[in-house]
């Protein structure tokens, strides 16, 4: 989880100073790539955690 939070705040942390600086537009690119990954292994490795659980009994 603590990845999944960083990779969010580096993409924020791009965008905008890619939004921000003259000729830095390729940050804010990057950025939205960064984000993108982000969700897509956010929702692989949700959708695969709840098939590890075992009942204890």
């Amino acid at each position: 989880m603590s990845l999944f939070l960083f990779l969010i705040l580096v993409a924020l942390v791009l965008g905008i100073i890619g939004f921000a600086a003259h000729g830095l537009f390729y940050l804010l690119v990057i950025g939205a790539v960064v984000l993108l990954a982000d969700l897509v292994y956010a929702a692989a490795r949700f959708r695969r955690g709840g098939r590890r659980h075992r009942l204890t009994r």
